[in-house]
Parts: C-alpha cells; sequence; structure tokens
C-alpha cells in the first residue's frame, strides 16, 4: 500500500490515478483494525510535510518575504497526505470511503492520540468538500425510496423510531416535516436530518409531539415550527458543521410554503444537565443548597415518576432553577457553556426561551436531564445579533421567563449575562 501511494503521489495520467486510488481503497477496505492503525501510523510518518523542502522554503522567505516565497511556503508546509487524500478522492465513490476511513481514524486516536494530525488534515479538506455550495436540500416523507426511509430510522439519534409505522406518523401527516442535506457523493445517504412538527402552540414535551393519539392539524392553520430532533448521520463527518445551514434553510422554506408561521423554535434535550446536577449537588459552592434541596437532586431519577403532589411540586421548582442556573451561569474551566446543545442553537442565533421540567420521562430522558427539555426560540430578525453577544462575548441570550428562574442574583460564572425579554 506504502508504494502505491507513492505512485499515486508521483503525478501519473489522469487514468492510471482514478486505478491507482481504487486500488489504495480497495485494499484499505480490506483492512483489520491492526492494519488500518498500521496505515494511518504510514500517513503520520512518511506522508507528513517534506521537512527538507520547508526548511528550504523558511530560509527563502527569510531572506527575501516576496509573494512567490510565501506561496512556496505554503505548498511546503502542507503535509503530503492531504494531496493523498484529493488523489484518493479521484475514485468512483471515493468520497464515501474516506468518509468511512475518518470513522475509523476516530477510534484509532483514542489509543494514538498523535494521530489527530491526521485528522486536522481530514477536517480541512472535510470543510471544503462538505461546504454548503454542495449540499441539497430534500424533503423526506413517506413516498420516498424506502433505502432513504430505513436510513431515517437508522440514524435518528434523539427520540428513537419504533419501526414503520412510528416512522409514518412522524412523517406522513399533513402537520409533520422532514428535511435533509445530501452530498452528490453520497447519493441517498443523509448527512443530517431534522424532523419538524407545525402546531398551534410551542410545546412543552416531546411525548404531545409523538403521541399516536394527538389531533391532526391543518398545515395552513399552524402557527408553529417545531423543530424536535435533529440528527447528523455520517460519524466519520463529526465536527463539520451542517445543522445552522440547515435549521436556517428549512425555517425560510417552511416561512415561503405557510406564511402563516410566525414562531419558530426547538424542543431540545439537555444532555449534559443530569452529570453537572450531580456535581453541583455533592459541593453546592455560591447556590447555597439546604441539605434537603441536595437529597433531593440526589434522588434516582427514576424514583420521581411516583411521587406526590406536594414533593413532585417542590422538586420541579428546583429543577427549574438549577436548569437555569445550569443554561445561563455554569461553564467549563476555559469559561464555554456546558451544554452541547445549547452550544448549538446559542451559535446559531437562537434564543433560550423555557425550560419544560418533565419534557422526556423517557429513560434517556431521565437519565441524561432528569427528565428537562428546553425550547430554544429562532426569531429570525434577532438571529444575527444573539449570534454575535454569544461568538463573542459568551453571552447566553434568554428570555425574562427563564432568568426569572435564577436562584441566586450574583453571577457565580463572573460572565456578563444579558436580558432579552
Amino acid at each position: 500500500m506504502d508504494r502505491l501511494c507513492e505512485d499515486l503521489l508521483s503525478g501519473r495520467g489522469e487514468a492510471s490515478g482514478m486505478a491507482l486510488a481504487q486500488a489504495v481503497l480497495n485494499l484499505w477496505e480490506r483492512l483489520d483494525k491492526p492494519g488500518r492503525l498500521a496505515f494511518f501510523n504510514l500517513l503520520q510518518e512518511r506522508f507528513g510535510p517534506d521537512h527538507v523542502l520547508l526548511d528550504n522554503a523558511i530560509e527563502t522567505y527569510r531572506t527575501k518575504p516576496h509573494a512567490a516565497a510565501i506561496s512556496a511556503l505554503h505548498h511546503a508546509a502542507e503535509p503530503r497526505r492531504q494531496e493523498l487524500l484529493r488523489r484518493l478522492n479521484l475514485a468512483p465513490d471515493g468520497t464515501p470511503v474516506l468518509v468511512r476511513m475518518r470513522q475509523a481514524l476516530f477510534e484509532a486516536i483514542e489509543t494514538q492520540s498523535d494521530l489527530k494530525a491526521i485528522d486536522d488534515d481530514f477536517r480541512h479538506l472535510f470543510g471544503s468538500w462538505f461546504n454548503r455550495g454542495f449540499l441539497v436540500l430534500r424533503r423526506i416523507d413517506w413516498r420516498s425510496p424506502a433505502n432513504v426511509l430505513e436510513k431515517i430510522i437508522r440514524y435518528e439519534a434523539v427520540h428513537e423510531i419504533q419501526g414503520w409505522d412510528d416512522l409514518r406518523r412522524r412523517l406522513e401527516p399533513v402537520d409533520r416535516r422532514c428535511f435533509a442535506f445530501f452530498h452528490p457523493q453520497l447519493v441517498d445517504d443523509p448527512l443530517i436530518f431534522v424532523e419538524v412538527a407545525l402546531t398551534s402552540d410551542i410545546p412543552r414535551s416531546i411525548g404531545e409531539v409523538l403521541s399516536s393519539e394527538r389531533k391532526v392539524l391543518p398545515a395552513q392553520e399552524a402557527t408553529t415550527a417545531v423543530f424536535y430532533s435533529i440528527s447528523n448521520c455520517q460519524e466519520g463527518l463529526r465536527g463539520i458543521s451542517f445543522g445552522n445551514f440547515l435549521i436556517k434553510q428549512v425555517a425560510e422554506d417552511l416561512k415561503r410554503e405557510l406564511p402563516g408561521l410566525d414562531t419558530f423554535v426547538t424542543l431540545s434535550p439537555v444532555p449534559g444537565f443530569a452529570r453537572w446536577l450531580a456535581s453541583t449537588a455533592a459541593e453546592p459552592g455560591d447556590l447555597a443548597l439546604t441539605a434537603g434541596e441536595r437529597a433531593e437532586l440526589a434522588r434516582p431519577a427514576g424514583e420521581t415518576i411516583s411521587l406526590d403532589d406536594a414533593t413532585k411540586a417542590r422538586r420541579d421548582k428546583l429543577l427549574d432553577q438549577m436548569t437555569a442556573e445550569y443554561m445561563l451561569r455554569a461553564r467549563t474551566a476555559s469559561g464555554r457553556v456546558i451544554d452541547p446543545v445549547a452550544r448549538f442553537h446559542l451559535g446559531n442565533g437562537a434564543r433560550l426561551e423555557r425550560i419544560n421540567v418533565g419534557g422526556n420521562l423517557s429513560a434517556r430522558g431521565l437519565r441524561e436531564s432528569h427528565g428537562v427539555m428546553v425550547n430554544y426560540r429562532y426569531d429570525l430578525d434577532d438571529i444575527e445579533a444573539n449570534h454575535e453577544a454569544f461568538a463573542t462575548r459568551n453571552t447566553v441570550v434568554a428570555s425574562s421567563g427563564v432568568r426569572k428562574l435564577l436562584r441566586t442574583s450574583g453571577n457565580a460564572s463572573g460572565q456578563k449575562d444579558r436580558d432579552h425579554g
């Protein structure tokens, strides 16, 4: 394989280059786990930058930093494996194989962290190959090809689809939509998809959205579009952003189709909340939790379903308050908002609209967030300002209703908060 890779980089004709690329990829697909690790080490050791060429380019630039020297330095600094990956992509179906190759690389990095340099090359190339200009937005409905529908069932990552009948309930009714981004080189294999419920108000729980007994709303009567599930489909494209483009384009398309829509919100999980809450209950810090509150927060989530009404009301109020603290004030050691879903939506310009205790009482919902879900609101007129506030000042833009839930008047994280009512 190393000889084939060297031959591929030697600059042979286009036809022979495609054949060489196909030969390398065919060999790679047959490798076992140790063989793939050996291949990644080959990329690391044999196909990095040409250090002699790089040293010469640096010296030339220092002597005479003109445009040609800068160009030569840029070329010399690029690892040879980047050009190798470009040429491997010449093979028919080369792109999906390279996506699978990156997925295998993630596993290899877990045991050999220095291979992250190879992932930097993949990210650089995939950022260009999968940019928005190459993506095609398609609506998925009950009449879509069966192989696409099967993948929607398989890739759903937020609320598991319980077979074909459940999928039909999510796609066929007139108040349901599903949209996906596709790439020309991954035919009928979605990159990311979003499921949308058309409603007359903002839902508080996933149960009311997915209920098999709900009343179907005529689409023209809907005032609210609810993005209740966003699933990335290709593990090999992890970290390549599509979701922000998807939500904004779907919102614009729905607005054109249904002018009566004036509210665009999500119904989102809070996957980091239970873990943060467990550590906070043990060491409450500035939150001044009472012993009773700490004991309540330490209660296993599965026990809370059978609580009496008074105890449940106290616990719900406490969870409301703690979720507000988590979303608005809690930060990582580097100062980032902790919750990954929050970072995604806030970074896209959404506003934290509402906290919904009891929003997801599934086993997963109770385990990850004590059943809490939240609504993020995409106000199309405020998206840019909200994004700027989060990106430049790490400000969580939230409704006044959410801010009123905060337990303390100080700001435990030292971050500036912005009220947005």
